[in-house]
């Protein structure tokens, strides 16, 4: 175990020290992703893409209970489409790349200029790659509504995004990431908002059910709301470090994209009219949320409902006697764990002490350990020992009852440690001079009343780096809503959350 020790110590830098080199230790040690060849893109490393896989089931079908049906749509979006839509291009202009030539041809050359754009192959029009998909499915859209009969259009996909980034972080931001956009046309403007607060409540639902990862949920305001949209609705959780992560977004989208694409519908009074739309996504972003809320100095902490490994088994043993006969009980235990539906794996590793098993398995984040060698086995028992603190016998024969409920504990803790976190680092009603001593310091969610000027908002942002990242929905506003703004003491129409973002 000294080993093991000294070995967390050499590889995981503390929070404190420094938060931003913790979490690629984490992310290292845990085998979760690395930085490829491509500057600014990731490789999802099995490990790490297995916890994808699990909360892309997780919400897939939370997506699909609603009514909603899975589909695919190019990668390409010719440029044109990109420009109808005037504040939609300008607010991705900077991110876009672009495909314009179909083929390289060889120079003749060695090295790095081996090969060449072949100039003779250049588009007609350049393909933007896809940085979301609005304007390729409202082109769709087009041709397949006719009539008020053929809404509501409830589509998603699943899919992978292209947004050019100078600095990146692995999952948080980079140049490509994965993640699901839901996209919906509707007959009324009262049906598009019910939909877009009903994914915003479903994203709440699985972040905080699958994710432990509390959440507040409320209206972004006019520059942080999505280019397109009428209203952005977003969801934001509060790290470790205190700094704010979006962890998704709900557009009401109004008719702007169906205006410029020509998407329009017979009523059933007769009439002609636009359809009303929605878009809405999460990404890879999460698991970089999930990271950052609830793992330690020690490495990775993955909520049981989305842990890749749920539990593991490491048998102890001296002699090959002692080793036939705890393999034996672990692999029968093995499967009494899968049975009951868990994610089990049963380290025999000859090549490994027990100590560095531990300490891998810790910094891979399985909630679950439990250990078996000749004296429990003597003793009718094994020992479970939890990722988050504590280590007890169990009897054998109740095994799987015991490891059950303590996964479910382990989720429902680590939920309750991060609201209890985020509560603590939360100043209501805060004055500016409160506002500005937060931001300097620890930081932080504070709540405070906004006057709904542009001028306000943008001179937070330019002396503390601190946006608004929600006008809270009810449940989260203050008991006693600010009747000033925070900053210059005008009249508030809304309260806001501010706070230093990823």
């Amino acid at each position: 175990m000294a080993q093991a020790q000294q070995a967390k110590a050499q590889r995981i830098t503390p929070r404190a020290k420094d938060f931003s080199e913790w979490y690629g230790d984490v992310i290292t040690q845990a085998q979760l992703a690395d930085y490829s060849p491509v500057r600014g893109c990731m490789v999802i490393r099995p490990h790490g893409y297995r916890m994808w896989e699990l909360m892309q089931r997780a919400l897939d079908d939370m997506i699909k209970a609603s009514g909603h049906k899975n589909a695919y749509f190019p990668l390409f979006i010719p440029m044109s489409y990109l420009a109808k839509e005037a504040e939609h291009v300008e607010g991705f202009a900077k991110e876009v790349a672009l495909v314009t030539h179909t083929r390289l041809r060889a120079t003749g050359k060695e090295g790095k200029d081996a090969v060449a754009v072949d100039p003779t192959s250049a588009l007609e029009e350049p393909l933007v790659v896809r940085p979301t998909s609005e304007t390729i499915i409202y082109g769709m859209l087009a041709k397949w509504i006719q009539s008020y009969r053929d809404l509501p259009v409830l589509l998603n996909q699943w899919c992978n995004i292209v947004r050019w980034e100078m600095r990146t972080r692995l999952f948080l931001r980079t140049t490509e990431f994965l993640w699901q956009e839901g996209h919906t046309a509707h007959a009324t403007s009262e049906e598009a908002e019910a939909e877009a607060r009903l994914i915003l409540g479903m994203y709440r639902r699985f972040q905080e059910e699958w994710l432990a990862l509390p959440v507040l949920t409320g209206l972004k305001t006019d520059s942080e709301r999505f280019a397109g949209a009428v209203r952005t609705y977003a969801l934001e959780g509060l790290m470790q470090d205190n700094k704010a992560m979006q962890a998704g977004t709900s557009h009401f989208l109004g008719q702007n994209f169906a205006k410029a694409f020509g998407v329009q519908f017979q009523t059933a009074a007769g009439g002609l009219d636009h359809v009303w739309s929605t878009s809405w996504g999460v990404s890879t972003r999460l698991i970089g949320g999930l990271i950052m809320t609830h793992s330690d100095d020690n490495g990775l902490v993955a909520p049981p409902k989305v842990a890749p490994v749920q539990v593991v088994i490491v048998p102890i043993w001296k002699t090959d006697d002692e080793r036939a006969q705890v393999s034996g009980v672990g692999s029968q235990v093995k499967a009494d764990l899968e049975k009951a539906g868990l994610r089990v794996e049963l380290d025999l590793r000859d090549t490994m002490k027990p100590g560095a098993k531990y300490f891998e398995w810790e910094g891979l984040g399985v909630p679950v350990r439990l250990e078996i060698g000749p004296r429990d086995l003597a003793s009718g028992q094994v020992v479970l020992a939890r990722r988050t603190g504590g280590k007890a016998p169990v009897p054998l024969q109740s095994a799987v009852g015991a490891v059950t409920a303590a996964l479910e504990e382990i989720q429902a803790a680590l939920f309750d440690a991060a609201k209890e976190r985020r509560e603590k680092n939360s100043i209501r009603g805060a004055t500016k001079a409160q506002f500005l001593e937060c931001m300097k310091g620890s930081g932080g969610f504070v709540y405070g009343g906004y006057c709904g000027g542009a001028t306000c908002e943008a001179e937070i942002k330019q002396q503390t780096n601190a946006t608004i990242r929600v006008l809270p929905d009810p449940e989260f506003r203050s008991k006693d809503v600010p009747k000033t703004c925070m900053w210059c003491d005008k009249p508030s129409v809304a309260e806001a959350v501010w706070a230093q973002a990823y």
